[in-house]
């Protein structure tokens, strides 16, 4: 399962917030509702995000295998 949670750990730690990303980034509200509720984000996104916070992409995104997983 990929969760945000590294996300919202960085934006604290970050310079900026989920106004200036929203109203100064052009980053979407719907964008951030997705980040809320771990759903699928484009890699454009993700890459924009990393460009943002200057960060790497493990600073965005976690991956933990589940059992809830999709089977293969």
């Amino acid at each position: 399962m990929i969760t945000y949670e590294p996300f919202w750990n960085t934006l604290k730690n970050s310079n900026e917030t989920t106004y200036t990303l929203i109203n100064i980034h052009s980053i979407s509200s719907a964008t951030i509702d997705r980040l809320r509720k771990n759903k699928p984000l484009s890699t454009t996104t993700i890459n924009d995000l990393c460009r943002i916070l200057n960060c790497g992409i493990t600073d965005i995104i976690y991956y933990s295998p589940s059992e809830s997983d999709q089977k293969l």
